[in-house]
């Protein structure tokens, strides 16, 4: 279906329930003024005119209360400007509602009484008489006042909340994409020794890298991943690390449960990668690695053996960008222990329904 179909629809809809309304306003109005006059011929043939009166002066008001609340809807913001939205909607309206109850109801009063003229009647008679429905009409701007409020905060509310969910996808996204850089770049520095090395070792870490990429490529749009491939892609990474360690560098990776369990991707290799980096690694002093589980945590443990001289670093990434990341995505944040023996990191373990 088409657009102007819907448009057309909707004018429909809206001005069903306008007249409905309006119709409803204006029969409760003349009947409350005259209940029995819907009971003889001569009730009827004054409840008509009286009810037709009520009704364009109710269509009136209603009307001018939609022109006012649209006309100020596009100048001045509720959230912006409250008290003087507040202030200018209601003294317009007022004013409005006033004015054409003025003409309405003496224009009807000239023309239905016989024998009254506007000399007889009066000006502040007249004046009187646009009073009533103004104060009516204080009960309508209420209406629309409290109407466009609950809109224009209903608009914004969830205009921020769009906002908040793309800044935090973006920032999320942008942590991510720092990873793969990162992580080529160190291997490519490590494949680069390896090849004057040994040959051999160089085309197992090549196969070993191929397998690893693939998985930082299949992960690097999700914002969770099963502990479980996080756990494979650990193996992977700390075998692959092995070809140029050799028994330099021991791990073990100890877990009770993996189900239902998830992380952040690629977390476990920011912090392996860390530890190889930042940590003495030879056959007088073998680095020693622990992946292990205690309940809803995940605790990566390293012999603390940092190197003398500091190695440049790749942008600032890994644990903070792992904090981030969980700032995102959870309440819970990873925390960071250090001794003279021992680095530890724990990652809180979420499940779907945490994040």
């Amino acid at each position: 279906m088409s657009k102007s179909f819907f448009s057309k629809a909707t004018i429909s809809n809206t001005l069903k329930r306008f007249l409905l309304v309006n119709l409803g306003v204006a029969f409760l109005f003349v009947f409350v003024q005259c209940p029995d006059c819907l009971f003889s011929r001569e009730g009827l043939l004054e409840f008509i005119p009286n009810f037709v009166f009520a009704f364009l002066l109710s269509s009136s008001l209603s009307v001018g209360g939609f022109k006012v609340e649209s006309y100020f809807d596009q100048k001045i913001s509720w959230i912006e400007n409250p008290a003087k939205r507040l202030l200018l909607t209601s003294a317009s309206y007022l004013l409005y509602a006033y004015l054409v109850s003025f003409i309405l109801i003496n224009s009807y009063v000239l023309l239905t009484v016989d024998g009254v003229t506007v000399q007889n009647l009066g000006l502040a008679r007249m004046a009187v008489n646009g009073l009533t429905p103004t104060l009516l009409a204080v009960l309508i701007v209420a209406v629309f006042i409290t109407r466009s409020w609950l809109y224009e905060w209903k608009n914004a509310a969830l205009e921020a909340e769009n906002l908040k969910t793309e800044n935090i996808s973006s920032q999320y996204q942008s942590l991510k994409d720092q990873l793969n850089p990162h992580f080529l770049f160190n291997s490519l520095n490590t494949l680069s020794g390896l090849v004057h090395e040994s040959p051999i070792k160089s085309d197992d870490f090549i196969q070993q890298l191929s397998k690893i990429y693939r998985y930082v490529l299949e992960v690097q749009h999700e914002e969770l991943v099963p502990l479980q491939d996080e756990l494979d892609f650990a193996q992977n990474y700390l075998s692959l690390q092995k070809i140029r360690f050799e028994n330099s560098l021991e791990y073990t990776i100890a877990i009770d449960s993996s189900k239902d369990f998830f992380l952040p991707p690629l977390s476990l290799q920011l912090l392996l990668e860390n530890a190889i980096k930042h940590n003495i690694i030879s056959q007088e002093k073998p680095l020693e690695i622990i992946i292990a589980q205690e309940d809803e945590n995940l605790w990566v443990k390293n012999r603390f053996q940092p190197k003398t001289s500091k190695e440049t670093t790749s942008g600032g990434v890994g644990l903070n960008n792992i904090i981030q990341r969980y700032r995102l995505l959870s309440k819970q944040s990873p925390e960071v222990i250090q001794n003279e023996q021992e680095f530890k990191v724990r990652l809180p373990l979420l499940q779907v329904n945490q994040k």
